[in-house]
């Protein structure tokens, strides 16, 4: 092995949580190598699941699942199950996130996979992270097939990390109005029709973002990341990470959470 592939070792401390908001197109399969790259790890590590939609036969376009229900009951029971006997415990919150829940849902010290398709949600979620002291979010998403205003195949990834109260990385909101002043309501507060309404997604540009977002987690979780954003087009065969961090600023991963 060389002196660069021994140094790529993961730094994820025991009992560290790892929680996944949004089990859509691009959460299922982030959950799918994020278990096995857990379970790889073989030390005692947290994996909960965060979501309040369920799956419809019609979902089975573009994700994975065995059985209708609630999503993060439906995942986490499959999870487990493949799982098997290991150190990695699961565990299913069938909610969506509120600005009643969030602090309970998303406490510091956590690792968060941010997988959801709706900008309000992740100002929420960026605005909790920026009070919490230490906390690593990982936010994905890409737009829908819109012609001819969107195609479909563009995506992005946004890493937000805070050490010891202060910001290593942005907000989520920082370079993006579209987050920081969102349209559109979070799920809690959208009506049933709002709910069914969606703008058909290409089943690869989930899979780049997902990729995406593992390798960011990869790269922080050894100690090698050095940027804060990707931004991605699967038609372009492009992926182009932005906002550069200094060598000297790396951030290491969290020590395990209390």
């Amino acid at each position: 092995m060389s002196a660069t592939q021994s140094d790529l070792v993961c730094g994820l401390a025991e009992g560290s949580r790892i929680k996944v908001v949004g089990l859509g197109g691009i959460g299922c399969a982030v959950l799918q190598y994020l278990a096995v790259f857990l379970k790889s790890l073989d030390r005692p590590l947290r994996l909960v699941l965060i979501d309040g939609d369920q799956f419809e036969m019609a979902n089975g376009r573009r994700m994975v699942f065995q059985s209708v229900g609630n999503k993060a009951e439906v995942k986490a029971a499959e999870t487990a199950a493949w799982l098997g006997d290991c150190e990695v415990a699961v565990a299913a919150v069938p909610r969506y996130l509120t600005v009643e829940n969030v602090g309970q849902l998303v406490r510091p010290g956590d690792h968060v996979f941010l997988c959801v398709d709706n900008h309000p949600t992740r100002k929420l979620l960026s605005d909790h992270c920026s009070t919490l002291a230490d906390v690593a979010l990982f936010s994905g998403g890409n737009e829908g097939v819109d012609p001819p205003r969107e195609r479909g195949t563009y995506g992005n990834v946004q890493v937000y990390l805070r050490r010891g109260g202060r910001d290593l990385t942005v907000p989520l909101t920082r370079f993006h109005p579209e987050i920081a002043n969102p349209r559109g309501k979070l799920p809690t507060e959208a009506s049933c029709v709002e709910l069914a309404l969606s703008t058909p997604q290409i089943l690869f540009t989930n899979l780049a973002v997902a990729s995406a977002l593992l390798n960011a987690f990869f790269a922080y979780a050894c100690g090698r990341l050095h940027y804060q954003e990707v931004k991605l087009d699967v038609l372009e065969a492009r992926m182009l990470p932005q906002l550069p961090l200094p060598a000297a600023e790396l951030p290491q991963p969290l020590t395990a959470p209390e």
